[in-house]
């Protein structure tokens, strides 16, 4: 019986990915994969770890001993738990299926293993504690595993995206002015780069002009020869080489000034969590950098990058940076290589979020604005003017609303959680049909509406998690961590077992709302348009433009658990309307004017006749 149904899910998901496939080549009218726009993407975040372990031989990472040495005990949430580079490779029939059309994997670089003080320690199964930039982490496979990894997924025209990180690399260097490792950030003004130990200190660092834009030039960071103006850094016994290029085992490239509180010029200067903090202004350490990611474009192909805590790096180093790597990217045959940095907020402010777009020349942020106003709308009861706010700020991005076609959104994500926890928070107390009605609302808003969709793995599988960070990391194998093993997933069953389940309703639900992605041009480069919204949970439309023949698409959502009836504006033009999902009035009532008749926590799409 169990092999009978293990070879009906294989068919299964064979049927799903060959629909998946044929609408991925339909959507570009090309067999080049190359050939798709950053807008026409579906991406699908993972980490490595948690997804699929492919090879229980690295679980350990090539090391042997206790998990504080190894890294690995699958019991514990913060620790390696044996996924790796060679299960996702497995998994590709699963991810295409659902009609993704990149892979972000959480950064694969080789990790410190453990950090933390005793009885804090946790793993680097994240991948953001960086030490040899220059090799896959064994905990997750090899070099020759990524390269398979991607040439197969670009065998089925699935691009691969890395995450990157130039901000900070592992926590190796202490400071000897406090052994505890809480450090607090000592400012420029008060312990200059010229004096050690602070303004009365003794001179140092001669000639030295600072660290300011006009002054980021080899000649000048010649002078900075000590990096003991604020704490005395140094490098623990056994520790001395431990980072890869061994540049980066040398404490003058970094800033050393203490832990960052993430407000001022602590933001950009301070250690993230203590991570070590690269003095990114120095030439020397942007060059590095170049040199590092313009390698790994060069050697595996990959189409993109995500680049981790990009506001926390000066915008010089962007401007230098990008262009390089886009300018590899075209010399390795990549012309539609796609770049987007990490501009975290809770807040709807595209405000925040363009300025990294023009001060530092990012093509595209993650849309963390568009994050925070669904989850305000659908999993909260914020009035839909919420979400018109942040669309009429589309504008303020370096190339206006045509490139935020390009951003990134995503309603869960690794670090604040996923959407089915904002729910559950906003509304204790709440039926499970409800939380999962409200979860396909925000997948819907996510693949109808701008932006590029990403889709935080495992949420098609009913996901939800008790919070944010080691809570929204749950395995997709048989997970041994109580605390997973205790949730009780979104029309799912709780337990350990493996949650590859293409039958699952969210699944499913997901991989509809791809086909309907890529079927429609408009709703992946097309022109988007408010129509109407309010101060209260209800009605939210917009129109979106086919970019060749100009069609018109209505796209309606209700936000609240009353059924509501409405006229919404349409160009005077468009007639014959069709359903794309959901009920659709043939004709308007009017010239310019729809009528919109939509249940609780429902959607729909009409799609007007072409006009000529």
């Amino acid at each position: 019986m169990g092999q009978r149904a293990s070879r009906a899910t294989a068919r299964c998901v064979r049927l799903w990915a060959a629909v998946a496939a044929a609408a991925l080549w339909s959507m570009v009218g090309a067999a080049d994969y190359r050939e798709r726009l950053a807008a026409d993407e579906v991406v699908y975040f993972l980490l490595p770890d948690r997804f699929e372990n492919g090879d229980p031989a690295n679980d350990q990472g090539g090391a042997s001993g206790g998990r504080l040495v190894t890294g690995y005990d699958p019991g514990a949430k913060g620790f390696y738990h044996g996924g790796d580079l060679r299960g996702v490779a497995a998994r590709l029939d699963y991810i295409q299926s659902l009609g993704a059309s990149a892979i972000w994997l959480a950064p694969v670089f080789t990790n410190k293993p453990v950090q933390g003080e005793p009885g804090r320690e946790s793993a680097g199964y994240h991948g953001y504690w960086i030490t040899d930039f220059t090799r896959v982490d064994p905990h997750f496979g090899t070099d020759a595993d990524l390269r398979r990894l991607v040439d197969a997924a670009h065998g089925r025209g699935i691009k691969v995206y890395l995450d990157i990180v130039t901000n900070h690399t592992a926590d190796v260097i202490r400071y000897r002015e406090c052994p505890t490792r809480d450090c607090p950030y000592r400012s420029r003004a008060d312990y200059p780069y010229t004096r050690r130990g602070g303004i009365h200190g003794e001179p140092i660092n001669e000639g030295f002009q600072g660290d300011d834009a006009a002054h980021q030039t080899a000649e000048n960071f010649a002078r900075l020869t000590r990096p003991d103006y604020a704490y005395t850094p140094y490098l623990p016994p056994g520790e001395e080489h431990l980072k890869v290029p061994a540049w980066l085992n040398d404490p003058i490239y970094y800033h050393n000034r203490g832990n960052s509180t993430f407000a001022g010029e602590s933001s950009t200067f301070g250690d993230f969590y203590g991570l070590d903090d690269l003095m990114t202004e120095n030439p020397r350490v942007v060059q590095g950098f170049i040199d590092i990611y313009g390698a790994w474009i060069e050697r595996f192909h990959v189409d993109g990058f995500r680049i981790d805590t990009a506001k926390h790096v000066n915008a010089e180093f962007w401007q230098r940076f990008v262009p390089a790597m886009l300018e590899r990217a075209r010399a390795a045959g990549i012309p539609n290589f796609h770049i987007f940095g990490e501009v975290s907020t809770g807040e709807v402010d595209p405000a925040l979020l363009a300025a990294h777009t023009r001060n530092d020349r990012l093509p595209a942020v993650l849309d963390f604005a568009f994050a925070a106003a669904v989850r305000r709308t659908v999993a909260g009861a914020a009035g839909t003017e919420v979400l018109a706010r942040l669309f009429e700020g589309d504008a303020l991005y370096e190339g206006g609303a045509a490139a935020a076609l390009e951003l990134p959104t995503f309603v869960s994500n690794h670090d604040e959680g996923r959407f089915a926890y904002f729910v559950r928070r906003a509304r204790p107390g709440i039926g499970d049909a409800e939380t999962l009605r409200r979860v396909q609302l925000a997948y819907a808003m996510l693949f109808t509406l701008r932006g590029v969709p990403v889709v935080y793995y495992g949420d098609e599988q009913g996901f939800a998690g008790s919070g944010g960070d080691q809570d929204a990391r749950q395995d997709m194998f048989a997970s041994r961590v109580p605390s997973y093993l205790a949730e009780q997933p979104l029309a799912g069953v709780a337990g350990a077992r493996s949650r590859f389940d293409v039958r699952h309703p969210l699944y499913q639900a997901l991989a509809g709302l791809a086909r309907l992605r890529t079927s429609q041009a408009a709703l992946r480069r097309g022109r988007q348009l408010l129509r109407s919204y309010g101060p209260v949970p209800g009605l939210f439309v917009v129109s979106r433009f086919d970019p060749d023949d100009g069609r018109e698409l209505v796209i309606a959502f209700n936000t609240s658990t009353a059924s509501l009836s409405a006229q919404t504006l349409v160009e005077a033009g468009s007639r014959d309307f069709s359903a794309l999902h959901g009920h659709c009035e043939a004709q308007p009532s009017a010239p310019g004017s729809y009528p919109i008749e939509l249940g609780p926590l429902d959607y729909l799409v009409c799609a007007a006749a072409v006009t000529r």
